[in-house]
């Protein structure tokens, strides 16, 4: 098998700090061993997330330089959304300065008491945006999506008899809309089947409910379906890409994520009694509807990536390089979530370490040993994150866009192996702070 390289030439370089065990070990203990709370000089290979930490393109800093920063109707916004419209064709394109700022504005029009909001499974800041309002935020994963160990090519599919069964039990005037995450992030990065999406919108049309799309991976997803579902070979990305989204009614969109770009959202819409209120609460909290909380430089940045994300090449190397890292450690013996996702690597963390019961965190006590070992900056998903709510515990080791090389990788996996090693003498650990909200970004942790 031929070696997949990296689709790009390094132009600039960022220099990586080298810390030692015993620094790694003070660092980790001054911020309470919450590794949100670590100064990123002090890390050295960050996977903490893919948000917004990918590398930009020669063509987007280049982009950067056109940017027209007038306040309303500049030539960057115009840029912007014929990008948008070309792969997601709404009538409402709404710029936010992230996606969670894009979920805060579609769960306060259509939220509220006494509503329920299904999703194959929510990530952390849309519960918490879902849940801000006074509605409820329902997982309805199909049954292998919640077992790290099964292999399904496309375990991110939303359960369709459980949805309709909670449709009728809640009844459709109480659920706003229905929700599909592409890809599953908090499932372990699996995607969702144009099918299973099909089987969805279908149900949706009978009960008159709309569709909306995180749209934060699309391109991931779509090359997933490329690679695995029966009929798509033969089509490109964008041809994929523009099939999901004419079965929804809108999308919220991190571009953080596949727009390859380090701030920016945006909400799309077709309902245009929604758009008018996104719009006004937009103008009121993130700024007026051409720019949403951004400069005119990152509209430019977002359009090139939304083109360059669809280059097949790019995404080959993407789901080669992130696949390469869960082969290596799960041959070694590392339970991780399988088959492995677009983005991420998801450790099993309760298979990892038996020894530590579910209340006493797995998932955290891992994270912060893969930092005191070797400096690798993990996260949590799993009870400290979504409390009761988990279904799994596990260590999400995400890996920026063309930002790390094989070298950094081989690097990551022998910390893990060498954690591995000596997985039984790890120790369970507590909370003894934590915040009424997305604990996992500031609560404080101890050693039981």
């Amino acid at each position: 098998m031929k070696t997949i390289i990296e689709p790009f030439r390094i132009k600039v370089v960022e220099p990586i700090r080298m810390t030692t065990r015993e620094e790694r070990t003070h660092c980790i203990r001054e911020t309470h061993y919450n590794l949100f709370g670590l100064n990123a000089r002090d890390v050295l290979i960050d996977l903490l997330t893919d948000s917004g930490t990918s590398a930009m393109s020669s063509g987007q800093w280049a982009g950067i330089m056109r940017g027209d920063e007038s306040y309303a109707g500049s030539e960057s916004y115009y840029r912007f959304y014929d990008a948008v419209v070309d792969i997601m064709p709404f009538k409402h394109i709404i710029p936010t300065h992230q996606g969670r700022a894009a979920e805060k504005i579609l769960f306060s029009v259509i939220g509220g008491e006494g509503k329920k909001i299904p999703n194959n499974t929510h990530f952390d800041t849309t519960r918490a945006n879902v849940e801000f309002t006074g509605a409820e935020a329902v997982d309805l994963v199909i049954e292998e999506g919640k077992n790290p160990q099964t292999v399904h090519p496309f375990k991110g599919n939303m359960d369709v008899a459980g949805l309709r069964e909670f449709i009728k039990e809640t009844g459709a005037e109480n659920i706003p809309c229905v929700m599909l995450t592409l890809t599953n992030n908090s499932g372990g990065g699996q995607p969702v089947s144009m099918q299973n999406i099909r089987e969805v919108r279908s149900l949706c049309d009978e009960y008159e409910l709309p569709l909306i799309i995180d749209a934060c991976r699309f391109a991931e997803n779509a090359y997933f379906i490329k690679l695995r579902e029966e009929g798509y070979a033969g089509k490109s990305v964008k041809e994929i890409a523009r099939e999901i989204f004419a079965l929804a009614d809108g999308c919220t969109m991190s571009a953080k994520k596949d727009a390859l770009v380090n701030i920016g959202g945006f909400l799309c819409l077709n309902n245009d009694d929604w758009a008018m209120s996104a719009r006004n609460l937009l103008i009121l909290t993130e700024g007026f509807p051409t720019y949403g909380g951004l400069a005119g430089r990152d509209l430019e940045a977002i359009a090139i990536g939304l083109e360059e994300v669809l280059h097949e090449d790019y995404l080959q190397y993407r789901l080669r390089s992130t696949e390469y890292l869960g082969e290596k450690i799960s041959a070694a013996g590392v339970p991780i979530v399988r088959p492995v996702g677009g983005h991420a690597v998801y450790i099993d963390a309760a298979a990892f370490l038996p020894h530590i019961p579910k209340a006493q965190f797995p998932g955290q006590s891992l994270a912060v040993e893969l930092y005191v070992e070797g400096g690798i900056r993990g996260v949590e998903i799993g009870s400290v994150m979504f409390a009761g709510a988990a279904k799994m515990e596990l260590v999400r080791l995400a890996i920026p866009r063309r930002v790390y090389t094989q070298s950094h990788i081989d690097y990551v996996i022998e910390v893990i192996l060498e954690v591995n090693r000596r997985k039984d003498k790890l120790r369970g650990m507590k909370i003894t702070w934590e915040p009424p909200v997305l604990r996992h970004f500031t609560a404080h942790f101890d050693y039981v």
